[in-house]
């Protein structure tokens, strides 16, 4: 199980990295900020129950931080590739 547990958890970081990347590029609580944030959950919810990972409690930590990772990395790649005018 922890084997499959950090391979969800890869999975749902890398997942969420184009979406912190839009998410960075639209203005904060905007609806296409609100769709960044909230798209990615059914996949998360689909990753969980096809890698057979379902909705013990003690897996909670790992995949939300996952998915906060990529989206805070995915924003800051849009920071750092955004061109200095």
């Amino acid at each position: 199980m922890l084997l499959t547990l950090l391979i969800v958890a890869v999975g749902v970081m890398i997942l969420n990295l184009p979406f912190g990347f839009w998410r960075e590029g639209v203005r904060k609580f905007s609806v296409a900020w609100f769709l960044a944030v909230h798209l990615p959950i059914p996949l998360v919810v689909t990753l969980r129950l096809v890698s057979g990972l379902g909705w013990r409690l003690s897996t909670f930590p790992f995949v939300l931080g996952a998915y906060f990772a990529g989206q805070f990395i995915g924003g800051r790649l849009r920071r750092r590739l955004r061109p200095v005018s």
